[in-house]
């Protein structure tokens, strides 16, 4: 349900084939901001983030307003689903005019949590640990890394990205002094679940895993698992399919924006597969 005009009206199930102008403007709904939250389905969360990125970048250049149309070509969206991820935030473009994009920005970041930091830490400085704790992206969007860990003996009191890398043993502790937040796990699958079990216990509340294992967690911990392998695996059946199209005649294209094949905010969704 959404208001316009102090009055009630029902969204219906075909909204995302609405027309692509923008709505009118309307004012922001009293429902509380948590509870909005709440209510966004996982795959809308995941666009946002991308739209995020392509506001944020959008702001750089100077832009100050942005339609629909010209936002879910950036984004690789169709228009209709990006107005209604939109009118998740309570947000509703101006006809003629489309969308602020500070007021974007700001009501996004809102909404993903992004008003604070959250601080990170990285488990497993092998390659690709090295890689995250030296990448300079992350404190930019809020996400410092704040410590770092490993078993090696090599490793341990050696600075990476300016940080000394503490060892294993030490995570519950310096998680908690540290107060972090999000966890990354970059270790080989076998230290996966012991490195969890102590990420847990130092009070960190949601673990990004590249480890190729399935982490059990309580409840109230939120998981990420990122299986390059798979993506790839996707990809070529991608690949192949459209090889097939092509050997049969019909052709291999799969849609511009909006299509199914967008892995990044459709399909399967941002490379990631929850726990």
């Amino acid at each position: 349900m959404v208001s316009q005009r102090g009055r009630r009206t029902r969204v219906t199930p075909d909204a995302d084939n609405a027309p692509t102008a923008e709505m009118p403007a309307v004012e922001a709904t009293a429902e509380p901001e948590a509870v909005r939250a709440k209510s966004i389905p996982e795959a809308a969360v995941a666009r946002l983030a991308v739209y995020l990125r392509v506001l944020s970048g959008l702001a750089e250049q100077g832009a100050t307003t942005i339609s629909s149309e010209e936002l879910s070509q950036a984004a690789g969206v169709n228009s209709a689903k990006l107005r209604k991820d939109l009118s998740y935030l309570g947000s509703y473009g101006t006809r003629g005019v489309g969308y602020e994009v500070s007021v974007l920005v700001s009501q996004i970041e809102r909404i993903l949590g992004l008003t604070r930091k959250h601080k990170v830490a990285v488990v497993g400085i092998g390659n690709l640990g090295h890689a995250l704790a030296n990448y300079g992206g992350f404190p930019g969007r809020g996400f410092p890394v704040e410590a770092l860990f490993d078993l090696d003996p090599d490793l341990v009191g050696v600075p990476v990205g300016g940080l000394l890398v503490s060892h294993l043993d030490e995570i519950p502790k310096v998680c908690a002094e540290r107060q972090i937040s999000i966890g990354v796990i970059a270790t080989p699958p076998t230290a996966a679940q012991s490195v969890c079990d102590r990420l847990v216990a130092g009070g960190v509340q949601c673990i990004l895993n590249f480890a190729p294992v399935v982490l059990q967690v309580p409840a109230h911990i939120e998981v990420r698992k990122v299986d390059l392998a798979v993506e790839l695996q996707i990809l070529s059946f991608h690949v192949a399919r459209r090889a097939d199209l092509a050997a049969n005649g019909n052709g291999g294209g799969d849609g511009g924006p909006g299509g199914a094949e967008n892995g990044s905010v459709n399909g399967h969704g941002n490379g990631m597969v929850v726990r």
